[in-house]
């Protein structure tokens, strides 16, 4: 969307963005910085969070930001939480991180607070890292504003810089024959920007996984293909679960008050 067809006050607003986003991204590491991201068990890692958010049903403004955190190897849920919030901020293409980021780093301030032993020691979130516009989406985002490892898990390919869900990227995604096999996702300017993943041998669809925060490329692939039971990882998986509950029947005496805890444990 050009800057030029909005309003003068969404305008500014996207230029200030744009402006955050670059300075945020300076900060950005895009390598293991943990002893057990180098291990090829991921010894050492116990505690893996995933975070979704997403609308209620027939409502763009109040949603359900869902952080579930899951032992490692098992993948048994040790914490969960969802809250209804309100998302004030309008929704733009490539800037979806100003909308949502805010009430993803309150779930795991609130996590600190409340269970400390419990943080994650790497984040897995709904959408993409430096598979981005300008390099820093929602996973990047977080991964900065929490100082936790981050990697982003989009369902879908998102199409910049020259990769594009065409008959190429068909025909590779055909090539992938079982569970863990991938291909990278290779952008005009040369930069490797994810890896196409498929993350289950029964799954005709392929996982576009990138780099946040704190972590290698070839690790965050890894530990996401551990952490598929189904296509979808398990802390993502359940943080999903936890927001669908919510759809379904949204607590009373959640529905007209802005952050209200609605399923917290």
């Amino acid at each position: 969307m050009a800057h030029e067809a909005l309003g003068p006050p969404l305008r500014e607003t996207l230029s200030r963005w744009e402006r955050e986003q670059a300075h945020l991204k300076t900060s950005v590491i895009d390598w293991d910085t943990e002893a057990w991201q180098r291990d090829s068990d991921f010894a050492g890692l116990h505690r893996v969070g995933g975070v979704d958010i997403s609308f209620i049903k027939g409502d763009d403004v109040r949603a359900c930001a869902s952080l579930v955190v899951l032992s490692y190897p098992e993948l048994e849920v040790l914490y969960e939480e969802c809250q209804m919030v309100n998302l004030t901020a309008p929704y733009v293409s490539g800037f979806l991180a100003f909308r949502e980021v805010p009430f993803l780093v309150d779930a795991i301030q609130r996590l600190q607070k409340k269970e400390p032993s419990l943080m994650p020691q790497v984040l897995l979130v709904d959408g993409n890292g430096v598979l981005h516009h300008r390099g820093f989406g929602v996973a990047c985002h977080t991964g900065i504003l929490t100082d936790l490892p981050c990697i982003g898990v989009a369902k879908k390919l998102l199409q910049v810089d020259g990769l594009k869900n065409d008959d190429l990227h068909k025909e590779k995604i055909q090539h992938l024959k079982m569970g863990g096999d991938a291909f990278p996702l290779m952008a005009d300017s040369g930069t490797i920007l994810g890896m196409a993943l498929k993350s289950h041998s029964k799954s005709s669809k392929p996982l576009y996984v990138s780099v946040g925060h704190k972590v290698s490329l070839g690790a965050a692939v890894r530990l996401i293909q551990a952490c598929c039971r189904y296509r979808i990882p398990e802390p993502i998986r359940q943080a999903a679960s936890v927001r669908s509950t919510l759809q379904v029947a949204v607590p009373a005496h959640c529905q007209d008050h802005q952050h209200q805890s609605c399923c917290e444990q």
